[in-house]
């Protein structure tokens, strides 16, 4: 049957990765910015085609784009690296609290750590 064959494709999506998607969403930040100097210029054409865009202003806006867009990856690099330590956190966490329970088992099984009750004086 068919249906067999497609139960399989449903395990096998492909995913994008951290890379593809950074350059999807520059090229998207591009694509809307482009699109907005369009609209407000009235006209389809690039922006450096345009003759009242200075092409420094253009080059500023490219690499304010380019900013921005590093300043989101590394945003995502940091959240990344802050979930990575909050789960070593909580292994380390639960790795003491196993440690100070041996401890304290160790403690109370040995007889140099037991309290010792003050003897009665004999008279």
């Amino acid at each position: 049957m068919s249906n067999s064959d497609n139960s399989g494709d449903l395990y096998n999506v492909p995913l994008s990765t951290d890379s593809e998607l950074a350059k999807n969403s520059q090229q998207k930040l591009i694509d809307e910015e482009n699109n907005k100097n369009d609209t407000f210029t009235g006209n389809s054409h690039s922006n450096s085609l345009d003759p009242d865009i200075n092409p420094d202003e253009e080059e500023e806006k490219q690499k304010l784009i380019t900013q921005v867009l590093e300043l989101q990856n590394t945003l995502d690099d940091l959240s990344s690296r802050v979930d990575s330590v909050k789960e070593e956190n909580l292994k380390l966490k639960s790795e003491n609290q196993v440690l100070g329970q041996y401890i304290e088992n160790l403690m109370a099984a040995s007889s140099v750590f037991q309290s010792t009750s003050p003897k009665t004086k004999k008279k």
